[in-house]
């Protein structure tokens, strides 16, 4: 994947904000009381979407477009936001999509995906079995087969990169989740075409650890099964070009636990009023994990997306599940 600079960063920016405006970030106070640092929050879940996919989705769709004219639509494999994404910007196209999930996926997020025009397929017991299905389908009813990790995403997520930066260009530490990876490398590229010195730390969750266990062995590693609530993190094996970029460059990964998680849920909407998903959240849990190396400095942590069932949400702020301030 080749480098990506800053001008391919700004450009990719004015593409996307003929769709969407750029996203707030803001130093919630009570989280810097509550963790001793200062925590900016990247709100990613104020897109059109819901998450920090559409940026991919956009950029990726108006690349298809021009390179491959002809095309008559997409298909790909989802737990959900990047799904709505593609449904979004192949809609705007006039383009078909045609998106695989597994079975028992997220009825908000098919619904939401059916809202933006895709058509919705489930199949397999995981996002891996999904994708297998989404290769098969491209060739049946001659889709492009869209991945989930490639330089046009990239290029359009590094927008929130972009973004974060320039409103906090001094961040010590920027914790960022891990699904397929295009985030962590989205924040890398941007960081690298600033020639900033943040430390991007990946996170997993414990359930769906493959990416640190690549990461901490230096090779990729396949775990048996991700099942984990953060749907966004549910993956079994990194995708190489991806780890290719972050096995390098990111300072650690991270795990955190579905508890972790689940209080990192609580801790945004108690302390902002913010709605975030499982693997949006993830990125809290870890600070909140590391909190005591953190004390003092400026820290970033990327809220990816708030598309989390009602049914999901309400069993995490459930009764007995409010923790108290600490």
């Amino acid at each position: 994947m080749h480098r990506l600079n800053r001008d391919d960063i700004e450009q990719a920016a004015r593409r996307i904000y003929q769709v969407m405006p750029a996203t707030a970030q803001y130093a919630w106070p009570l989280l810097a009381e509550r963790l001793g640092c200062t925590v900016w929050v990247k709100h990613e879940n104020h897109t059109p979407t819901g998450a920090f996919k559409v940026r991919g989705g956009i950029t990726f769709m108006h690349w298809l477009k021009h390179v491959y004219p002809d095309v008559k639509g997409v298909v790909t494999a989802t737990r959900g936001n990047h799904g709505q994404s593609l449904a979004l910007a192949a809609s705007a196209l006039g383009l078909r999509a045609l998106i695989v999930v597994p079975e028992g996926n997220s009825l908000e997020k098919n619904n939401a995906m059916r809202g933006f025009g895709g058509e919705v397929v489930e199949y397999g017991g995981d996002f891996d079995e999904a994708r297998e299905e989404a290769a098969r389908l491209a060739d049946v009813h001659d889709l492009y087969l869209v991945p989930p990790f490639h330089i046009e995403l990239v290029k359009g997520v590094a927008t929130y990169a972009l973004e974060l930066f320039e409103a906090a260009p001094d961040l010590d530490t920027l914790y960022v989740p891990i699904g397929c990876g295009s985030g962590i490398c989205a924040v890398i590229a941007a960081r690298d075409a600033l020639g900033l010195n943040t430390k991007v730390v990946g996170v997993v969750a414990s359930e769906a650890a493959a990416a640190k266990l690549s990461f901490d062995a230096g090779v990729i590693r396949e775990t048996a099964s991700a099942n984990t609530f953060a749907d966004g993190l549910a993956v079994r094996k990194p995708v190489a070009d991806a780890f290719a970029i972050y096995g390098a460059a990111a300072a650690r990964i991270v795990s955190v636990s579905e508890s972790e998680i689940a209080e990192a849920m609580r801790v945004y909407y108690t302390d902002t009023h913010n709605l975030a998903e499982g693997a949006g959240a993830a990125a809290l849990a870890a600070l909140i994990q590391e909190r005591e190396t953190m004390v003092g400095k400026r820290v970033g942590v990327i809220l990816s997306g708030g598309n989390v069932d009602r049914s999901v949400y309400a069993k995490v702020l459930g009764p007995g599940s409010v923790s108290d301030r600490a």
